[in-house]
């Protein structure tokens, strides 16, 4: 590959996406966890809190805030790296993010620290430190996997399987791409640049309490294929490589609908998500994920 390949998982990341997951609130219908998982939150939260969330974006001083957990040191725990992170000088913050390609106005970085330690000690508090543990073990597991499974696949192979359909091009400006297992976000990804290194949160398809049931991941997969124009979509990706532009006008359909359905297909692995960076510039079709469906089914039937 042409940059270095990591996998990583600290606590603190699962710390970040869960609240990412939260003040995402576009996403809330699109993700895994139960429907009523943010309402739920929100009800666990003091009023002032909620109303703090409520108010968040997705933006800029978002980025910068979520940066922290891949340059803070290991091992820390989400207290340690809250410790770690308060303890920073405004000229520590400065350099940390000129250091990883982002210059951050220098006016008003001292409110930006203020606000972004109160808002991740209040989340630890109210919500993170109160999730099942097993959520974290089970991450930790899967980075232990797909260590050992790097050792066996080589590194294209390896991000698509990992990934469940993501394929980064190399880019002189990239050096690192870092994949990092997220339950809370399931089974979207995030995909965010900074500098010259590249992180991925990816879909890990850790489902508790799925043993005694047909994966959930392969019943999105089935359910996927249900619908006429998504099996348009696949036909029309099998010619090649195709932007969201080009689909859009292909179906005839609105923007709303065709990324609805092209998000569904992505879900369920069907489809190659392809990215320049951060960005995801079109979508080709991903035939692995259809061989292996029949074997999935059989397999399925004759167990017990």
């Amino acid at each position: 590959m042409a940059f270095d390949l990591e996998i990583a998982f600290e606590p603190v990341h699962e710390f970040m996406n869960s609240l990412h997951s939260y003040i995402c609130r576009k996403s809330h219908k699109k993700i895994d966890l139960a429907p009523c998982w943010a309402q739920e939150t929100k009800e666990r939260l003091t009023p002032e809190f909620a109303r703090l969330l409520d108010d968040m974006l997705v933006n800029g001083d978002w980025g910068f805030a979520y940066l922290t957990a891949f340059v803070a040191p290991e091992g820390l725990g989400v207290d340690g790296f809250l410790d770690w992170f308060g303890q920073l000088s405004t000229h520590d913050l400065i350099e940390l993010f000129a250091a990883n390609g982002n210059e951050f106005p220098e006016e008003d970085i001292e409110v930006f620290h203020e606000k972004t330690i109160h808002l991740f000690r209040q989340w630890h508090e109210q919500y993170f430190e109160h999730v099942d543990p097993a959520i974290l073990l089970a991450l930790e597991q899967e980075k232990q996997d797909r260590l050992r499974r790097l050792t066996e696949i080589d590194g294209e192979e390896f991000v698509d399987e990992t990934t469940n359909g993501m394929l980064f091009k190399p880019l002189p400006e990239i050096e690192k791409l870092v994949l990092v297992p997220q339950y809370h976000f399931q089974p979207l990804n995030m995909v965010a640049q900074y500098g010259s290194m590249l992180v991925c949160h990816y879909n890990a398809r850790i489902y508790l309490g799925d043993e005694d049931l047909i994966p959930t991941h392969d019943l999105r997969l089935l359910r996927s294929l249900g619908e006429k124009n998504r099996m348009k979509i696949l036909k029309f990706l099998n010619q090649g490589p195709r932007t969201f532009t080009e689909i859009v006008s292909h179906l005839k359909l609105s923007k709303g609908i065709t990324h609805d359905h092209i998000s569904k297909l992505r879900s369920a692995g069907v489809l190659y998500a392809h990215f320049e960076g951060e960005n995801l510039t079109e979508y080709s079709l991903r035939r692995r994920a259809l061989d292996q469906l029949q074997e999935r089914i059989y397999r399925y039937i004759e167990e017990g």
